[in-house]
């Protein structure tokens, strides 16, 4: 439900960009002839960023009003989206946001190398330690394979953004990077499954 609620914006983002021209003729008789003339002349992508920014402000919302709280790489994304976003939009410059899942991405990555090079404690042990009992090693070998993921998945982007189409860029964007985390977490789950307790009750 979490990881599903974390890609509802980018869900957002691509529904708006596939039925941009309905979206616009849907809206374009409660609006001016200059405002009018100014949504017609908006790229999908850049009409499609514009909504991503109020989406993911209310995910960040209801994230806080359903849970109490709002963790910071939420947070983290929100200031990427706002500022990379409107860049997009008021530049009318569409590589502002294909960048920001790939800075999104090694942001994390460093979060997750820089707490344990600083800390002596990874990031998931802190975020997940009162919940799962783990050796060390293991600890730090999840780290640094979340380290990877972040790393090549930013990669990743890039080589779609400026070696393919803006549409299959925009397919990637939700359904080759949504695969991607899944593919992964299933992967760290069975790892996971030899050092969890299975004894009968």
């Amino acid at each position: 439900m979490k990881l599903l609620l974390d890609f509802l914006p980018i869900v957002v983002f691509f529904l708006t960009y596939k039925f941009a021209p309905e979206l616009i003729e849907w809206v374009s008789p409660w609006l001016n002839a200059n405002q009018q003339a100014s949504l017609h002349a908006m790229e999908p992508i850049v009409l499609a960023t514009a909504v991503l920014i109020p989406a993911t402000i209310l995910q960040i919302i209801y994230t806080r009003l359903s849970t109490g709280k709002v963790e910071n790489m939420h947070l983290v994304t929100l200031a990427l989206v706002v500022v990379m976003g409107s860049a997009t939009v008021i530049l009318q410059d569409k590589t502002f946001i294909q960048w920001k899942p790939t800075v999104v991405n090694w942001l994390f990555a460093a979060a997750f190398l820089g707490t344990y090079w600083v800390t002596g404690t990874t990031l998931l042990q802190r975020m997940m330690g009162q919940n799962l009992t783990l050796p060390v090693s293991v600890w730090i070998q999840l780290n640094y394979a979340w380290v990877a993921f972040f790393l090549l998945s930013g990669i990743a982007n890039l080589v779609v953004a400026y070696n393919f189409s803006e549409d299959i860029w925009v397919n990637f964007k939700l359904f080759g990077l949504l695969g991607l985390t899944i593919v992964f977490i299933m992967a760290q789950s069975i790892f996971l499954y030899r050092y969890m307790n299975h004894e009968e009750p």
